[in-house]
């Protein structure tokens, strides 16, 4: 994975995005356990090395998405890594961004206020 150019459906979260609450906090929030799960999935299916997504985090994190929150980045470097890959294309994950988007703006992204999704809700009709 190189440490080239950002992508723009990346970058153009950036603006608006601020540190949550929990940024500093040692204990992890539930969506990181999520995304350390997800993580975990596309290492065990050969999707994204775990190591290599690892040294991605250190040296994208330090590089082009170091303006991202400390706690975002490993979300954005594994989509970064994705969409280098060819796993999923710009347009793809945009379009699953404004969905997800859509989700929580209309209070269907969450089933609590820890930020915990209720079953089904971020599932397809």
């Amino acid at each position: 994975m190189s440490a080239g150019d950002a992508y723009p459906v990346l970058t153009a979260t950036l603006p608006g995005v601020e540190p949550a609450a929990g940024d500093t906090a040692p204990t992890p929030a539930p969506w990181e356990a999520s995304v350390q799960a997800t993580c975990d999935c596309l290492a065990l299916h050969g999707a994204l090395d775990a190591v290599e997504r690892r040294q991605a985090e250190d040296e994208l994190g330090a590089s082009i998405y170091a303006d991202f929150p400390v706690r975002a980045r490993p979300v954005v470097v594994t989509a970064h890594a994705l969409l280098e890959r060819g796993e999923i294309s710009e347009q793809e994950l945009e379009a699953k961004m404004h969905d997800v988007r859509s989700r929580f703006r209309h209070g269907l992204g969450t089933g609590s206020s820890h930020g915990i999704p209720r079953p089904g809700a971020l599932t397809g009709p």
